[in-house]
């Protein structure tokens, strides 16, 4: 363990890295293991964060360390596009048989969770020959600057970096919190057709099942069943945003699975590696070969590591049983959670734990929906820090905090971690 405190490492920190990297707690960890961390002075914390929804099997899943340690004893890399590899023709597989709907996939890899995106929408443009790409506001794509015209948030994404590439268009996602219902977001999309593009020059509509940093809202069934059909009547391609939805997350492997729908494509990251950089795109066979070869890769897409990493975490998963895990996560977190939603009805306007293990609890003034409080917001996840607790906050208006637990951690951390956040709502 170092010497050097949080304190210190945070001063040489700022002096080292750009401000615009920063970071949510001066904590630096020292080592990790499943659902604690330990800092580099010792303290312990429960993680409810999981590295924003990416160690889903837990820190130094055993598993998954004896496969990058027997995939590094072999090589690091070569390049998936020069002399490939076993370990990435494994997992297209996999996550060709593991991804929803009877049409054959195929599946290409790339590093990060916004290549993933903007492959997406090289594919859909190829496949179709059109221009147009429709998002969602509040929705969330990664911080490249075509995935920052996806994104639907300005702060802090958005800010200081425009002019953003064209032919893109926003529609309000549905958010029955806030007034927004389906019938609402589908007006939007028909008015969009008659006023800004037709649906003949779209090539796709991209879509988070639940929405991330916009702020834990599902998408329900009806509403993703909508979009696949008025895809399907207009040629576009349905893009499915599984960054943070997948693995298991959700208590489905992939959250469209509850609407029973089939996406065209579907970005994979965040939990797919257990902690290794590696994100892939996985989409209907036909329109994943619209590309001509060569038009698709990256140097490090499809790291040997990290494909060794994600198949130890598809046996996991399913080992394991965490997609019903999740479920079982998500039971208890609303158990609490609305508990405390009683204590405190002024604060705590909406709970949301119908999607497994990917939990929100949004934070008001008077229990009124449009006074959001993201000063309070902000207050519980500093001082649960202070306290041993891993928190993050998400949400277009800052006000909502997110549980996003490793799928193996315990029922005893769960209940001492939300034992630390009703601490933290007496005190504040």
């Amino acid at each position: 363990m170092s010497n050097t405190s949080n304190a210190q490492w945070q001063e040489r920190k700022q002096a080292a890295i750009a401000r615009g990297q920063g970071n949510i707690a001066p904590v630096y960890i020292d080592r990790a293991e499943n659902a604690e961390m330990w800092d580099v002075e010792g303290k312990r914390y429960i993680d409810f964060g999981t590295g924003i929804a990416v160690c889903s099997t837990g820190h130094s899943n055993p598993r998954g360390v004896a496969a990058v340690q027997k995939q590094l004893q072999r090589f690091s890399h070569t390049c998936v596009m020069v002399t490939p590899y076993d370990s990435a023709v494994e997992l297209a597989e996999k996550l060709n048989e593991l991804a929803p709907g009877p049409t054959p996939k195929k599946s290409i890899f790339v590093t990060t969770g916004a290549e993933a995106v903007e492959n997406c929408v090289k594919i859909a443009r190829a496949h179709t020959g059109r221009r147009g790409v429709i998002a969602f506001n509040g929705g969330f794509h990664g911080r490249t600057l075509l995935a920052m015209g996806l994104t639907g948030k300005i702060t802090p994404y958005k800010n200081l970096f425009g002019p953003f590439p064209g032919e893109i268009f926003h529609v309000p996602f549905p958010v029955n919190y806030h007034g927004v219902s389906a019938e609402d977001s589908l007006k939007a999309l028909e008015m969009l057709f008659k006023v800004d593009i037709a649906p003949s020059d779209v090539a796709a509509i991209i879509v988070e099942p639940v929405q991330g940093e916009g702020g834990f809202y599902p998408a329900s069934n009806e509403f993703m069943q909508a979009l696949r059909k008025l895809c399907d009547e207009h040629g576009i391609v349905l893009v499915a945003d599984e960054i943070q939805t997948g693995f298991a997350r959700t208590g489905k492997f992939f959250c469209c699975e509850y609407a029973g729908v089939e996406p065209d494509l579907m970005t994979v990251a965040k939990g797919v590696a257990g902690g290794f950089p590696l994100a892939a795109v996985v989409g209907k066979s036909e329109i994943m070969d619209a590309p001509l070869p060569g038009g698709l890769g990256g140097t490090y897409g499809g790291s040997p590591i990290g494909c060794a990493a994600a198949l130890a975490v598809i046996e996991e998963i399913a080992d394991r049983n965490l997609v019903a895990r999740a479920g079982q996560i998500g039971e208890l977190f609303s158990r609490r959670l609305k508990d405390l939603q009683k204590k405190y009805p002024g604060i705590i306007g909406d709970v949301r734990a119908d999607r497994g293990a990917m939990i929100a609890m949004e934070l008001v003034k008077n229990g009124d929906a449009d006074q959001p409080d993201a000063d309070l917001t902000k207050e519980i996840v500093g001082l649960a820090f202070k306290k041993g607790l891993v928190l993050l906050s998400c949400g277009i208006r800052g006000n909502v905090v997110r549980f996003l637990p490793a799928l193996t951690i315990s029922d005893d951390h769960i209940e001492e971690g939300l034992d630390i956040l009703e601490a933290c709502l007496k005190e504040l």
